[in-house]
């Protein structure tokens, strides 16, 4: 795919992969757009003035790297994450008790009108960072992948021992862990079940005392040994399962430095990649897991045409599922695309394994596992587009005096239409790239993207297996909108390390 593309105001710049696509023909200066197009355009050219600036050396993309990955850890060093780890649910800050990992708690504490800004400023700052790798990378820096990644390990090593920072999903994974070692089912049960004094209960942020597991069995069980190791101390369990997760992160970044095309890019897209350490290592996210396993599921698929590759691709597939069930969207990107070329049975082959393994994972808990599944996927984060239609409706019906109706119906709609609109944007993405590009990583993607984009509850970790998937291609029109897309949803999803509502997390 060329990496040219006109540059506004006459001459041409190279198109780093993180750029927008090419421009209109016409100069935006003498046409003098209005309105949104006016703003994109200035937010286009504001771009390209980055790509040309010292931003796109090594050495200052690098810096403005690490200071956005320090900043997050300072914030996870002196501030309580309020929206993660409540001891009591009054709200007030001054009765609020931070989880303490080894890292945090030994300095003062940030209030949080600090620490917010300053997590949003580090949130800005890895976006800016990883723009200029890319961009340095399409000039010609080739760093060696290997140093990358030791150097990420040793920046792994320090923020595993440090508070998570963005959302209340690690404390929450600890109570789950808890709550089935002590015979519960986390699938029917919230770690209420508890009771109100102990302290993983208090550790989950309000939102989510009460509310069962929506997680895979295989991340029910990680959840366990964590739990078992912690004991009663809900801070220990939180560290091992940081911990873990680091690791997997890690691992990941190694299979792509042994396996991609292109190590060099694969490691700056994913164990380099500033937003990626922070979203799912500083958060601790299982999507780490999901993606583990995603990736070697479609490296085997793409790798030749043996029939077992399929087989095992679709119990890699299965196994990610058993962490979180949105990975079957690579599952079904796979399938699509032996479809397209009506290999019939390979395509079996995929599907028999992978729904057998997830059939296989289930059935240790049950079809009531997915209950909770089907529950959250009503939910509607905040902002998005689902959530204004939603109030539209509700607020008309209101004026007739049937608000209720509305938001029925809002409800309804939204159901109904963000699939179809889910597989409408898939097939635009799909089309975004050069034939050449092999259909087994574009369509799996193109489902991912597509579903963080459309779907009502979309959070920036769950980009993980967009971009682990991602990873595997060359340079591309899709880099850009998926490294705006993630920063977006981080900076409107953050908890910031203080008490966020808006957060959803």
């Amino acid at each position: 795919m060329s990496e040219s593309a006109a540059r506004p105001g006459g001459g041409t710049a190279t198109s780093p992969s993180v750029l927008p696509g090419p421009l209109d023909e016409r100069s935006p200066r003498s046409s003098k757009p209005v309105g949104p197009r006016r703003l994109l355009t200035e937010l286009i050219e504001f771009i390209y003035r980055l790509a040309g600036s010292t931003l796109a050396t090594p050495k200052v993309a690098v810096g403005v790297s690490l200071a956005g990955l320090l900043l997050i850890m300072l914030v996870g060093v002196l501030s309580p994450n309020f929206n993660t780890l409540p001891p009591n649910h009054t709200g007030d800050p001054a009765n609020l008790k931070p989880l303490v990992l080894p890292l945090s708690g030994h300095l003062w504490q940030l209030p949080w009108f600090v620490s917010f800004p300053l997590t949003y400023l580090a949130i800005v700052l890895q976006c800016l960072g990883l723009a200029g790798l890319l961009w340095a990378n399409s000039r010609g820096w080739r760093p060696n992948p290997r140093h990358l990644f030791l150097a990420v390990s040793a920046i792994v090593a320090v923020m595993v021992n440090i508070t998570p920072v963005g959302s209340s999903d690690a404390a929450s994974y600890a109570a789950y862990g808890h709550v089935a070692n002590h015979g519960f089912d986390p699938y029917t049960n919230g770690p209420d079940i508890l009771g109100q004094q102990n302290p993983y209960t208090q550790s989950v942020g309000p939102m989510w005392t009460r509310t069962p597991s929506v997680y895979g069995p295989m991340a029910t069980w990680v959840q366990q040994l964590a739990a078992w190791l912690g004991g009663l101390s809900p801070g220990s369990t939180v560290h091992y399962l940081m911990i873990f997760n680091g690791a997997v992160f890690l691992g990941v970044g190694y299979f792509l430095l042994k396996t991609a095309d292109d190590p060099v890019r694969a490691s700056l897209m994913w164990v380099a990649n500033p937003v990626l350490i922070q979203q799912l290592v500083a958060g601790g996210h299982l999507d780490t897991y999901a993606a583990a396993a995603v990736v070697v599921g479609v490296q085997i698929a793409r790798r030749g045409t043996q029939g077992w590759r399929y087989l095992a691709a679709g119990l890699a597939v299965g196994v990610a599922c058993a962490f979180k069930i949105n990975a079957g969207l690579v599952g079904a990107g796979l399938a699509w695309a032996l479809a397209m070329r009506r290999d019939w049975w390979n395509l079996g082959r995929l599907a028999v394994s992978g729904v057998g393994s997830v059939v296989f994972f289930y059935s240790f808990y049950g079809l009531h596992a997915f209950k909770q599944l089907l529950t959250a996927s009503s939910l509607v984060a905040t902002p998005s587009p689902w959530r204004a239609l939603q109030l539209a409706l509700q607020g008309g019906f209101a004026v007739f005096g049937a608000g209720d109706l509305g938001q029925n119906i809002g409800s309804a709609a939204t159901s109904i239409l963000w699939p179809i609109l889910m597989i409408v944007v898939a097939v635009l993405i799909y089309r975004r790239f050069s034939p050449d590009q092999p259909a087994m990583v574009t369509v799996p993607f193109a489902l991912c993207f597509a579903w963080i984009v459309v779907a009502p509850w979309s959070l920036p970790w769950y980009a993980a297996l967009a971009w682990v998937v991602l990873a595997l291609l060359p340079r591309n029109p899709m880099t850009r909108w998926l490294t705006l897309v993630t920063v977006f949803l981080a900076l409107m999803h953050s908890s910031g390390g203080g008490p966020a509502p808006w957060a959803n997390s």
